[in-house]
Order: structure tokens, then C-alpha cells, then sequence
């Protein structure tokens, strides 16, 4: 009974989406060598690994790799994985974008994989204490402390993301994903046609009321039908949850720190001034009229068609997907980022999309019943040493990439494929720099795969923002207050999402936002910012 109510309430809870890339220095100086494990059924004397074991591995395809092969077993990248460690793998795939229900159904068999790819830390109900308690995944403190000699040395010679990696109570719960350099941490920003804005004689826009000049521009003298577009699922303004447009009144559609306060944005007069601007813009045909369903393949098809002129979104999956496929119906057509904006000239924006080092998205945790733990944490140790850190990063030297003194260079394989191949597609064949994953990201892979101007240009005008000081940390609570949260704020999202569809589409005067307050009132959101305010202060003594 229990885990069947359990599983009532996993299967009841939304996921969070994100996007994205990453990196990082090499994964620590632990010795890749060590002794006879005394299992009887391995040995370890180095990689790769004497055993006759097969292990097996649960995970979600990224969408790059399953655009090119079916399955894990025919990736490269999977392959050379398990002949270097020695660890022989059967690999299992949930439905593309049905983790959270493959994996609901995956617990309520009973039969655990050895090793499990998912967000952990953000997307397990109850969190991983919760996930440990149950018996679903390994509490790896001491695994890590026997087996895992690479991981063990990178946190300690980074506390600040040993910090963020492990729950209130100390427990290690996955092999993380870590992105290892501050120019990794930022991907994100507005983005705008700078040949629209030349024909016009407009500058790149800095405050509102510049955007409101701009996109008003585009619509008028251009004939633009929808000037700004951005991701409106899976959630009401999912493309400005990093702080796009909303940050410039000094909130986020979500939970922040001011002066060390934990707020949320929905309930505070900012997020008032943001609607009140944005139903202006939208009543004046300034943003896409489908603001609700707008998804990344519409947004797509909005900012190469020329049917919109200005979006926020990433600097490879946007500057680098659209500027390309515009070029070749215009050769004049050009993409540039803008910075996040702000409301008076020479304020430095509040909030902007920035990543703490540890990223709660593949992350790899040991089954509670496996019976392979040592084989297990020692393939995925791999990662966060010197070699593995280069082959997670780069793929195989000679084939992928090749060292041109100490810099691991990407062949033509990966940048000028032959099969026309984009370079997230051949990259994500051979190696794990362009996606997240259980190791710690290079920075050489994005010094590379930022093949434009425009998209180096991005991520330092997209960096200048104050997020660092406003961004909740990568906090965690307890299984009790984490499932009280989740059922609170269940409601309450879907209040917020509710409101600010309907004040900015014009079903519902400005006014309203204080009726909307009080329901928020009533749904505890104070109890809600009572546990994460709990929660940080843990963290806070960690």
C-alpha cells in the first residue's frame, strides 16, 4: 500500500524542463590503478576492469544521438565506454520524452537496472533522500570512498560543488554531471535580427522601452507578425524562466534570493509591472499570439521563416540552428545577441539564465539492489579522471579529436562531417561534451563548438547579469517537506500559469493580480516559502 501511494503521487508530479551546454577542466589526479577488489568476481588492477560481469543501464536518449542511431548499443560513444573501463553494458531507453513515466513504471516493477540516469536531485518526488529511504537507488558515500578514487579527489578539491552535489543529510545519491568553468554556466540570453534593426536604424535594444521601440518597428514599418517569440510550453512563459523580460522588474517566475530572503516572484509587484507591460505588447501585436503553445519546433520555424525577429533562447540551439538556414534565403540576414534587458539605461540586469556547477540533469545513481556496486562505481569513476575526463569530453583521439599540444582539437569528423552531420550530431556519436552526463564538463569543448562570433559574442554579453546573487542554490528537503512542498506548489504553478496567461491575453483586467495574491495566500505559499527558506539555511551550514 504504501508504495502504491507512492507511486500515485510520483506519477501525479510534473517535470521541469531545461536546455542546453557545459564543461569543465580535467576530472581530478587520482591514480587510475588500484588492487584486487576481493569480490572473487572482479578485478581491478586499473582499466580496463577483469570481469565477465554484464551491467545494466537505464537512461533517456539524448535527442542529438537519436536522430542518427536507434539505440545505445550502436553509438561510438557507448561502445568505446565499455571496452575501456571493461564493463560490459545492456542498455534500456524510455519513449523519447517519457522518463518520468517509464521510469514510474520501472519502480513499480521491483526490478531495478545497476545504474539509472535522471534528475535525481530535482524530478524524484520526495527528492533522493526519499529515493535512498525507499530503496530505489544506493546512498554511494561509502562506494565512493572505496571505489570511486577520481570523484573522491575532484570534490575534495572543489568543496563548493561537493557541497552542492550531496542532500542535507551528506548522502551522496549520483555520479554528477559538473560543469567545471563559469563559461559554461551561461548559454542563454535574447537574441535579435541585427540586419532588420540596420535597415531600420535602430540600436541592439538595452531597456524596455528600447524592446518596445524595436518590436513595435518590426511590426509596423516591417509588416512582422509576430516580432517576439519564445517557448510557451511546457509550461505559460517557459522560454523567460531564466529571467528574459520578467528579471527586468527585479523578479522570476519563480523562487530567488533579495538580501538573502527567499521570494517568489508570482506574488511580488514586479511580476504585476512585467504583466501589465507584456498585456500592452501583446494587445499591439508585439508578441506571438500563440504565447501559449509556442514550442521549440514553432519558435524554430518563427525565427527562420522571418515570421518573427527577435526570441531568447540558446546559443547553439538558436544563433547556431537559425542563423545558417537563414543565411541561405538571405545572405544579409544576421543574428546577434542582446543583452538581458532592464528597465532604466545603465542598470545591470538582476537575473539572467546561470547554472550553479552542479546540474541536477544526468546524473547516474546505483540501484539499491544491485549486486554490481563495485563494477558499477568504478565504470563511472572513470569519468572524473585525466583520461576519462578527455574521452567524455573529445571522444577518441585520432578519430574525434586530436591533441595539438595539450589541447584536444575536434577533427573534421565532428566540425565538417561527411555524412552532413551537424556538429551536435557527430559529437554526441563520440562523446558526452555537448550534453549532460555523469562527468565534469570541459570548457575547450564549447571554445569550440561556439563556431561563430555571434554565439562567442552571446555568452559574454548574456554572462553580464547579477544572477549569482539572486539564484536559489541547488538546495535540497527532506522526503516529508518535499512532498508537503510539491503538493503546495502543484497548485500553485498552475495558478500562476493560469493568471498570467489570462492578465496577458486580455481575459482578465491587471487588477486582478491582488485576487490572485490572496488565492495564493490560501493555497500556502507561505508554508511553501517557509520550507525553502528551511532548506537554504541547511544548505547554507553544509
Amino acid at each position: 500500500m504504501k508504495q502504491t501511494k507512492m507511486l500515485v503521487s510520483f506519477a501525479a508530479l510534473t517535470m521541469m524542463g531545461s536546455l542546453i551546454a557545459g564543461c569543465s577542466s580535467s576530472g581530478g589526479s587520482a591514480a587510475q590503478t588500484g588492487k584486487d577488489s576481493g569480490t572473487g568476481t572482479a578485478k581491478f588492477e586499473g582499466y580496463p576492469i577483469q570481469t565477465n560481469k554484464t551491467l545494466t543501464y537505464w537512461s533517456e536518449m539524448n535527442a542529438n544521438i537519436q536522430s542518427v542511431k536507434p539505440t545505445f548499443a550502436e553509438v561510438p560513444f557507448f561502445q568505446e565506454w565499455q571496452k575501456r573501463t571493461g564493463v560490459k553494458l545492456k542498455f534500456t531507453q524510455p519513449p523519447a520524452n517519457q522518463a518520468k513515466e517509464a521510469l514510474n513504471v520501472l519502480l513499480a516493477s521491483g526490478e531495478l537496472p545497476d545504474m539509472m540516469e535522471y534528475s535525481w536531485g530535482k524530478d524524484f518526488p520526495g527528492g533522493p533522500e526519499k529515493a535512498i529511504n525507499d530503496g530505489y537507488i544506493l546512498k554511494l558515500n561509502d562506494a565512493i570512498d572505496k571505489y570511486a578514487p577520481n570523484l573522491k579527489q575532484y570534490l575534495k578539491d572543489h568543496p563548493e560543488v561537493d557541497k552542492q552535489i550531496k542532500t542535507d543529510n551528506g548522502s551522496y545519491y549520483v555520479f554528477p554531471f559538473i560543469r567545471g568553468d563559469d563559461l559554461l554556466k551561461t548559454y542563454q540570453g535574447p537574441i535579435i535580427r541585427k540586419d532588420w534593426l540596420d535597415e531600420l536604424g535602430l540600436p541592439v535594444p538595452v531597456t524596455m522601452d528600447d524592446w518596445y521601440t524595436t518590436l513595435k518597428a518590426f511590426k509596423e514599418k516591417k509588416g512582422i507578425a509576430a516580432p517576439l517569440t519564445f517557448l510557451g510550453v511546457p509550461s505559460a512563459l517557459f522560454g523567460l524562466d531564466g529571467g528574459g523580460f520578467i528579471g527586468s522588474y527585479g523578479v522570476i517566475k519563480g523562487y530567488y534570493l533579495d538580501n538573502g530572503k527567499v521570494k517568489y516572484g508570482p506574488m511580488e509587484p514586479g511580476y504585476k509591472e512585467f504583466l501589465t507591460t507584456f498585456r500592452k505588447w501583446y494587445q499591439e501585436g508585439l508578441i506571438d499570439k500563440n504565447v501559449a503553445t509556442v514550442d521549440t519546433k514553432t519558435m524554430d520555424s518563427n525565427m527562420t521563416s522571418g515570421r518573427s525577429g527577435a526570441s531568447i533562447f540558446n546559443s547553439g540551439a538558436g544563433i547556431g540552428k537559425w542563423q545558417p538556414l537563414l543565411k541561405e534565403k538571405d545572405p544579409k540576414a544576421q543574428l546577434v545577441p542582446a543583452p538581458y534587458p532592464v528597465v532604466n539605461k545603465g542598470d545591470k540586469a538582476k537575473f539572467g539564465q546561470k547554472d550553479f556547477a552542479y546540474v541536477t540533469v544526468g546524473g547516474v545513481a546505483i540501484s539499491a539492489q544491485s549486486k554490481n556496486i563495485e563494477e558499477a562505481v568504478r565504470m563511472l569513476d572513470y569519468a572524473y579522471g585525466k583520461e576519462g575526463n578527455l574521452f567524455f569530453n573529445f571522444g577518441i583521439e585520432g578519430t574525434s579529436y586530436k591533441m595539438e599540444g595539450d589541447y584536444p582539437k575536434y577533427t573534421d569528423l565532428i566540425m565538417n562531417n561527411p555524412d552532413k552531420l551537424a556538429p551536435a550530431q557527430a559529437l554526441a556519436l563520440y562523446a558526452r561534451g555537448g550534453y549532460n552526463g555523469p562527468f565534469v564538463q570541459d570548457k575547450r569543448y564549447i571554445e569550440q563548438y561556439l563556431t561563430m562570433p555571434e554565439q562567442k559574442e552571446a555568452i559574454k554579453i548574456w554572462s553580464n547579469t547579477d544572477a549569482e546573487k539572486y539564484t536559489m542554490p541547488p538546495i535540497s528537503t527532506s522526503p516529508e517537506e518535499s512532498a508537503e512542498f510539491a503538493s503546495i506548489m502543484n497548485d500553485i504553478q498552475t495558478l500562476v500559469d493560469e493568471m498570467s496567461l489570462k492578465i496577458i491575453l486580455g481575459a482578465e483586467p491587471v487588477e486582478s493580480f491582488d485576487k490572485y495574491i490572496a488565492k495564493m495566500k490560501s493555497l500556502k505559499i507561505d508554508r511553501a516559502l517557509e520550507i525553502q527558506k528551511g532548506a537554504l539555511d541547511r544548505y547554507n551550514k553544509r
